[in-house]
Formats: C-alpha cells, structure tokens, sequence
C-alpha cells in the first residue's frame, strides 16, 4: 500500500493483493470495478445499447478467429502490480489452461465499447493500453458512430499514463478494418456498431 499526500488529503493506492482481498469478502458485490494504478475504479452500470454493441461484436469475431486466440470479455487483464483492467474485449494469445494459472499479461487486440465513458476510455484507457505495449486499439464510439483505431504507442510524459498513441484513424461505413495480428480477417465497420 502506497499514500500520497496533497494539501492534508491522502490518495490509498491498494495492491492487487488488497483489491483481490476485497472482493473475496464481497466487497463489491453487485458492482463493476476495476483497478488501474492502485485506484479502484467503479464502472457505469451497461446500457442496453453498449450491451447490445458487445452481443454483436462477441458474435462478429467470434467464428473468424483462429483456435489460438481467445476473445475475453471483461475479464481482466494483468498489466501491473497495481493494475487490472477490464476491457470490454481482448483478444489473447494465452491458452485456456494458461488463464486458469494467472490472467493474460497481453492482447493483440483490445475492443472497449463506449457511450457515456467515451472520454475515459480514450485518456486513461488508451494511455494504459499504449505503456503495456497493446498496439491495437479499438473503440467502438456508440456516441459518434464510429471505431476509432489506435495504433503505434509511444512515450509521451504529457499523457495520464506516460503513453499513448501516435496513429488514430476514425473509421465510418463503408469502411472495413483488419485486427493487426489477423491481416486476412476483412471487418465491415457497419458491422462494429449497432
């Protein structure tokens, strides 16, 4: 455990232990967290929309990827001591039985479907995505009806945390779009949002 200390007010950082240590005695019970850099991060509850958005993209992928890979939905991934996100999609290399063990420390793809946390996931989501090294990132924008793809992360000390992306492309329909690690997988982008 780490404490900050600002003008008398003190930030608790929590570990992986402690955050998981929390959720064993249930204390989020009925809600959605997720840890990023010691903050424990309460989710908006999912419209019917974002989840309407998911169904279709679970759908969508789920029959053109290759054995190999494994599309999770918001389960967490491993990319710190004090970080754990939850992405509403993340496409990993690891095996099953590898994820019985410990979470995946890595994507090759991370969809997040955005409505009202339009913002967070591109600031802090996209930062965090871009210092683990995820270079491709995807989010399905339900406000503007787009899929930003982000690409190339880079250091830059001005951005949440320390990285970000050095290509976005917004995408509309007609236009279709490849996964990075999938080149042969031609994805209408109509068929990303509702």
């Amino acid at each position: 455990m780490r404490t900050k200390k600002r003008a008398g007010i003190r930030n608790r950082r929590w570990t992986k232990a402690e955050y998981y240590r929390l959720g064993k005695f249930r204390f989020f019970h009925g809600q959605r967290v997720e840890l990023l850099e010691g903050r424990i991060i309460l989710q908006s509850p999912m419209t019917p929309l974002h989840a309407y958005s998911m169904t279709m993209i679970r759908e969508l992928l789920t029959p053109l990827l290759p054995t190999e890979l494994d599309l999770r939905g918001r389960m967490p991934l491993d990319l710190g001591k004090a970080t754990e996100p939850e992405p509403d999609y993340a496409l990993v290399v690891d095996t099953i039985r590898q994820q019985m063990i410990a979470h995946p420390t890595s994507a090759v793809l991370v969809i997040e479907v955005a409505d009202s946390s339009l913002d967070y996931d591109r600031r802090r989501k996209g930062s965090l995505y871009a210092r683990a090294g995820i270079a491709d990132y995807w989010i399905v924008n339900l406000v503007d009806n787009r899929v930003e793809v982000c690409r190339d992360p880079i250091p830059d000390s001005s951005a949440r945390y320390g990285h970000r992306y050095a290509s976005r492309v917004d995408l509309v329909p007609p236009a279709t779009i490849a996964p990075l690690a999938l080149p042969g997988i031609v994805i209408p982008v109509a068929s990303l949002l509702p």
